[in-house]
């Protein structure tokens, strides 16, 4: 029984940093593509993303290969994956959970939102692509592939299968961490938020609560992006 449980912490802590790898991966590529001279590491951190039709490609492409693995991971644990995410009973509290997370990681938003802006100079790439298509690909891949996907991964795995082997709060605590550093460029906003929606995930146990406003979040961000920007082109 130990050893199966070994063997399952390996290959989520496997599957987590896969996805990672290949996602901060092509974020470094796409940043030092975008270097010019003068640029500060605010900046070059916002190429990471510049060409966001193929970086949410690679959102995509990452997380949904990886699923059927994740699927089956739970399948041979005797995890019920469709539980994990939400039951009925707790369904209106876990909900709540998550808005409430929700509004928290916003706030942090909004903090980090000045500290971009203080750091970032002319030389930074401002994203103001607001066409349908790209539209489309965003609200895929970063409202419900990373919404649903990355949370099975960051805080599904860890809870699941990691926890039985470092203990829950530590598992939780360094999968975060992976989800900071998959999303480098923004300079710690995924791991403080990760931390909130961490907490939500573990007060109702379903990660419904933690889907919530990691989706939520990046929605809203879509469409702060489109309002300034005075509409969809």
């Amino acid at each position: 029984m130990n050893e199966n449980k070994f063997t399952f912490a390996k290959t989520a802590l496997t599957i987590t940093t896969v996805l990672t790898l290949f996602a901060a991966g092509f974020e470094v590529l796409m940043a030092i593509g975008g270097y010019r001279q003068g640029m500060n590491i605010f900046d070059i951190a916002t190429y990471a993303n510049a060409n966001m039709n193929a970086y949410c490609l690679i959102l995509i492409l990452g997380n949904l290969v990886l699923l059927p693995f994740a699927i089956l991971l739970y399948h041979q644990s005797g995890i019920c994956l469709k539980k994990e995410i939400a039951e009925k009973k707790t369904l209106g509290r876990d909900i709540l959970l998550g808005l409430a997370a929700l509004a928290a990681s916003l706030i942090i938003s909004l903090v980090y939102s000045f500290v971009f802006a203080a750091g970032r100079s002319e030389l930074a790439f401002n994203d103001t692509d607001t066409s349908i298509g790209t539209t489309i690909m965003k609200i895929i891949s970063l409202v419900f592939v990373s919404g649903i996907c990355k949370e099975i991964y960051f805080r599904g795995f860890a809870k699941s299968f990691v926890g039985s082997v470092l203990g829950e709060t530590k598992a939780l605590l360094l999968f975060n961490i992976l989800f900071g550093l998959l999303d480098w460029y923004n300079f710690g906003f995924s791991f403080f938020a990760g931390l909130i929606w961490t907490w939500s995930y573990k007060k109702s146990g379903h990660m419904i609560s933690s889907m919530i406003p990691h989706a939520g979040a990046n929605l809203v961000g879509i469409i702060y992006l489109i309002v300034m920007s005075g509409g969809m082109r």
